[in-house]
């Protein structure tokens, strides 16, 4: 991040990320707002939070909202009560209004709602879903489905409460959305969680006429946390990844199972585009021409996972036709024909009833 400290931000909170850094996140959103736990230390265990003042904070407070994950509602009730009593005390503080946003929101009435996740029994966050697999036409269509599977509002004392207008309010104001990974054995192309959740937030945000910054924050190695903008990640990722003849060629030798992880990442980079503006098309012109581009290397995809060889054209084809790509070559779409006739079909068919 550069220039002024944002006044908000929403970050994801994921119990596997929780669980495996023992509450890093959290730690992480404290520290914005300005508070710290208190430790019991003979029991190793924290008791309370307590706030920061500001001569020792060194800068303004920034109002922080957590988007939490089912299983983080499920499992971690006292650990939402420990933030929302923080951010009540953080509230409840005599300070101006440009050092500490959530006394200003206090001093309007506005709520103090700031733990947002799906109703009791719902799972994910709906965005990537609608994108691969929905009937959507515009990002608006992928951002209501993300606010309408982020309906609920909780502090640790119960099932929640339905606060969807709340929730609204909440990514409409942010400056931006910070999603922190911990495990380098995995990225934001590896299955289509984070496009669930960054890409379900930037296209709600857009469809409420908001346009707040996306960060990746590599705490991997937690003393030299790296930070990149999501289209930087999701460049780098594509490069030393998807588009990475060495990688392919890796994953081809594990047959069925290799090409079929192809495809679950040819389906994440789909999503970003379809919800945010950090996958551009020279992305999808890098993914094409390393699994199509060598009739040889498309025929090996094809013996070894014709399902998947046949859904990453496909969705390539989805690609072209929503206009999330606009590729180098006009011989784009004869390739992805050979590879996939139906989707080829399919494509001319929806060209003609348009």
């Amino acid at each position: 991040m550069s220039g002024d400290y944002p006044k908000s931000l929403l970050l994801d909170l994921w119990a596997s990320a929780t669980l495996r850094t023992g509450g890093d996140d959290l730690a992480q959103a404290l520290a914005y707002i300005g508070a710290r736990p208190v430790w019991d230390i003979a029991a190793n265990r924290v008791t309370g939070v307590e706030v920061i003042p500001l001569v020792k904070l060194d800068r303004p407070r920034i109002d922080v909202t957590l988007r939490v994950s089912g299983l983080f509602r499920d499992i971690f009730e006292s650990q939402m009560l420990l933030f929302a009593s923080a951010v009540r005390l953080v509230a409840a503080l005599d300070e101006d209004a440009e050092w500490n946003p959530l006394a200003e929101a206090r001093r309007r009435g506005d709520s103090l709602e700031r733990i947002f996740g799906g109703a009791p029994g719902v799972y994910g966050a709906g965005a990537a879903a609608q994108a691969l697999d929905g009937d959507w036409t515009a990002r608006a269509d992928i951002g209501g489905a993300y606010l309408a599977a982020s309906s609920h509002a909780y502090d640790g004392g119960g099932e929640g409460v339905p606060a969807q207008r709340e929730f609204k309010a909440r990514v409409a104001d942010a400056d931006a959305l910070v999603h922190a990974q911990d495990d380098r054995e995995r990225d934001l192309l590896d299955g289509d969680g984070v496009a669930d959740y960054a890409g379900g937030f930037a296209a709600a945000a857009s469809a409420l006429g908001a346009a707040p910054a996306l960060y990746h924050l590599d705490t991997s190695k937690p003393e030299a946390p790296a930070v990149r903008s999501f289209q930087q990640e999701i460049a780098r990722v594509v490069r030393g990844r998807l588009a990475n003849p060495r990688w392919l060629d890796s994953m081809l030798e594990h047959g069925h199972s290799g090409v079929a992880e192809m495809a679950q990442a040819v389906d994440a980079l789909f999503a970003f585009a379809a919800a945010t503006d950090a996958a551009p098309s020279h992305l999808f012109d890098a993914t094409h021409e390393a699994l199509f581009g060598n009739e040889a290397f498309a025929d090996a995809l094809r013996k070894a996972n014709p399902a998947a060889t046949e859904a990453m054209a496909g969705r390539l084809f989805d690609a072209l036709r929503r206009g999330l790509w606009t590729p180098r070559r006009n011989a784009v779409s004869e390739e992805l024909a050979r590879v996939a006739p139906r989707a080829a079909a399919k494509l001319r068919e929806q060209e003609i009833h348009a």
